[in-house]
């Protein structure tokens, strides 16, 4: 694929058309995020986390002291992912770039941690220890640059160990891994040699082929060979020896150290070819591009020379340099260069390089409130020729009134350009502010054309608001409807979470603003409230979250949801029932306290009392 486009851009890399068509090419070569490899063992290679329990030889190294990135962790410590305090309670990445592991690289390492400590536990191996030496081997696979089965999408190679500079090792692999027929190279993204390769080789991800290329492989081989003489990776001495091991530099154990703290503050996962990509490497310091393990950095020579060559006999001897003004004198090696509006750097570097900086994919970018973008936004990084730019670092800045953020929380932030010369930013979420902004990418120290994303956030919609039950909602004044309203969000049929839905009391179904008296919300004390839908698409006003106010009538609540969704539930206010006055028992007057001298004689038979005179005396016998 990438021949082919340098070819097409060079018979007219200045046409937009042109661009354009490359930029489509390479966003349309990115691999989409790695499926997971099957499970382990199931190529039948091993056991889960069984491997060679041999030491490593005890000559030489992993990667045979092979160059490496040397650039250190940032200073500030990363945040571990959290949860924000919304409904849909959805995870945010959250810490700087440079803490996000690829999402396949970071599931092999922590494949070969878990395997690895299921077989020997004693050498409690630390899955952020192979991410340190991932990153200072490849810059963890390249950023990523896998396949659905972790296999690098294109070779990983060191540099030929032709023992100028680095090791002296002769092919042992036939070509086989690297390519070389005559000298070994570290491979992939673990970067091992053949030779040590041939003994520490893999199949982690059960695809029937141990290949130092596919980072499920080359983890676990990893794991194995710092886990080997049985080494406990928690005593600080045995850690120093494992990392020396891999390499024996000083500063290499101390930047795979620096690496393997900074990961154990908290990392979190990134899209497989997002991640950010080192930039220095050991060789590159050293004069002719190879390095020195035995002798310290010495800086490239600034002046010409004083062994240059004399003039051939014969030719004509140049004109003598004129004597420099005392206090003028400038080195001669260094010209001067006019002013210019782009303080282009050397040529030699990545930005120098770049001639246009072109919107890859994902130009116009829309998401609802409160949720994640489907998409973010990505730039290609193009020579004067049309051809990829690797290693840029590209910044993406949010421009507007929004709340819309980057992981983390940031309104800016850096990416590097892959191999295919595409940054892609960190993920955004869209906050509670709604309307358009713009997110603008530029190559970091240039003044290029910026290229910018046009952004949009909008409502959550719902067009369609049904109560749930048919009850009648009643209420005396003064008192709180005891009753709950239930009410199911759809937008074209589908449940509608997280939709913002304002609620009203009115007079009428005809009302456009809310009622001036009548009921209220609890929640506000007022007749106006803001209500959100749950996750399941559901909005619920409890018994006591309306009260009935002081005046009697009939009143509507009327639900209103961006989108169209409209619904009214009638609220009937009613006066408190009165109690009846108990009446007055008898004529109305009271009864008269009956005299003393009226009582009753204490001595009074009550039965002779009761009994009529007559019969009293027609009762007495005769004499």
């Amino acid at each position: 694929m990438a021949p082919d486009i340098g070819r097409r851009l060079r018979r007219g890399a200045t046409s937009g058309a042109v661009v354009a068509a490359a930029v489509a090419a390479l966003a349309a070569s990115q691999a989409p995020e790695a499926i997971q490899p099957t499970t382990d063992n199931s190529g039948g290679d091993r056991a889960v986390g069984a491997g060679d329990t041999a030491p490593p030889s005890g000559v030489g190294s992993a990667t045979g002291d092979s160059p490496y990135y040397t650039e250190l962790p940032p200073l500030k410590t990363p945040n571990k992912p959290g949860k924000p305090g919304t409904s849909v309670n959805l995870p945010v990445i959250m810490g700087p770039a440079e803490a996000g592991i690829p999402a396949s690289v970071l599931s092999a390492y922590k494949r070969a941690e878990q395997s690895i400590r299921s077989t020997d536990p004693g050498c409690n191996l630390p899955w952020q220890l192979l991410a340190g030496i991932g990153k200072v081997e490849s810059g963890q696979a390249r950023g990523g640059r896998v396949d659905a089965n972790g296999t690098t999408t294109s070779p990983i190679l060191g540099p030929a160990l032709n023992g100028v500079g680095f090791a002296n090792i002769s092919d042992t692999d036939g070509g086989a891994y690297d390519g070389d027929k005559v000298h070994d190279r570290a491979v992939g993204p673990m970067q091992f040699i053949p030779s040590t390769w041939a003994t520490w080789g893999q199949d982690a991800n059960g695809d029937g082929k141990k290949d130092p290329n596919n980072i499920y492989d080359a983890a676990q081989a990893a794991g194995l060979y710092l886990c080997a003489n049985d080494r406990n990776l928690a005593l600080r001495a045995d850690l120093d020896r494992a990392i020396l091991s891999y390499n024996r530099s000083t500063e290499y154990l101390n930047t795979v150290l620096s690496w393997f703290e900074y990961y154990k503050r908290g990392t979190h996962q990134v899209p497989d070819g997002t991640g950010v990509l080192p930039v220095d490497r050991s060789d590159d310091r050293r004069p002719g591009g190879f390095p020195s393990p035995t002798a310290p950095f010495l800086p490239a020579p600034t002046s010409p020379s004083p062994t240059s060559p004399a003039p051939k006999p014969g030719a004509q001897n140049p004109k003598p340099a004129e004597p420099s003004k005392p206090g003028t004198t400038k080195p001669p090696t260094v010209p001067t260069k006019p002013p210019t509006t782009d303080p282009t750097p050397p040529p030699t570097t990545p930005a120098g390089k770049v001639a246009t900086l072109a919107v890859a994919a994902n130009g116009k970018l829309t998401a609802t409130t409160d949720s994640d973008f489907a998409k973010t936004p990505r730039v290609a990084a193009l020579d004067a020729s049309g051809k990829p730019v690797s290693k840029v670092s590209v910044r993406f800045e949010i421009v507007g009134a929004t709340d819309t953020r980057f992981a983390g929380g940031k309104t800016a932030v850096t990416a590097t350009t892959t191999a295919a010369g595409i940054a892609s930013s960190p993920a955004l979420r869209a906050g509670e502010k709604t309307g358009a902004f713009t997110i603008r990418a530029t190559v970091v120290g240039r003044t290029l054309a910026a290229a910018d994303f046009s952004v949009t956030v909008t409502e959550r919609q719902a067009d369609t608001l049904v109560r749930v039950g048919d009850d009648p909602l009643s209420a005396a004044t003064g008192t709180a409807f005891d009753q709950q309203v239930q009410v199911k969000a759809t937008d074209k049929s589908a449940l509608a979470p997280g939709v913002r839905v304002t609620a009203q009391i009115v007079t009428s179904k005809t009302a456009e603003e809310a009622s001036t008296e009548g009921p209220t919300f609890k929640s506000t004390s007022s007749r106006t409230a803001i209500l959100m839908t749950a996750t399941d698409g559901t909005l619920t006003l409890k018994a006591g979250d309306l009260l009935a106010g002081d005046k009697k009538g009939t009143y509507y609540l009327k639900l209103t949801a961006p989108g169209g969704g409209t619904l009214f539930v009638e609220l009937d206010v009613t006066e408190p029932a009165t109690t009846p006055t108990p009446e007055p028992t008898g004529s109305g007057t009271p009864e008269a306290t009956p005299s003393p001298s009226t009582s009753p004689s204490p001595s009074t038979s009550p039965s002779s009392s009761a009994a009529p005179t007559a019969s009293s005396s027609s009762a007495t016998p005769k004499d």
